[in-house]
């Protein structure tokens, strides 16, 4: 299967706790394309590995996007591509080193499948890993722009802010 284009920009290691993650091999400006998504399958639902790509459309995305971990104060946001699979966009400037993170909320209406509590460790930490039907305006607010815009079209549907 066709890796994303930017595999090679950053690099899998340890990420303690969190098991594996995505690091930075370079610095990546604010605004930048960090990784590119392929999808590898479609999925008949969601499931815990699974990415939202439309209102009731969900796939499992192949390369170094899987192992790319949650945080509640993330470094990066989605943009969906062409293709309809999910690119990580750099929300902040990002450091060589640093880990590549992004918060699920932003790509999925409902997370049921994640244990309780997160172990992001970020002064915002919500404690528990959310979808965006869940996360607090505040947070929804931040993020706009970088979000999949079928969460906007889910909220409307069901009368949420």
């Amino acid at each position: 299967m066709k890796q994303g284009n930017h595999d090679e920009l950053v690099t899998v290691r340890d990420a303690g706790d969190r098991g594996v993650g995505v690091f930075a091999a370079r610095d990546f400006p604010a605004g930048s394309v960090v990784l590119v998504g392929v999808i590898e399958a479609e999925l008949d639902r969601n499931t815990p590995h699974a990415s939202q790509i439309g209102i009731d459309r969900f796939v499992l995305h192949a390369g170094l996007m899987p192992m790319a971990n949650h945080s509640c104060d993330p470094n990066c946001g989605i943009r969906p591509n062409a293709t309809g699979a999910h690119n990580l966009i750099a929300r902040t400037s990002i450091t060589e080193g640093e880990e590549i993170t992004y918060d699920y909320a932003m790509r999925n209406y409902t997370i049921e499948h994640f244990p309780v509590p997160c172990q992001c460790g970020t002064a915002r930490c919500r404690r528990r890993i959310t979808g965006w039907k869940d996360l607090p305006n505040e947070r929804k607010s931040a993020y706009r722009g970088l979000i999949a815009p079928y969460l906007l079209d889910l909220d409307k549907l069901t009368g949420r802010p």
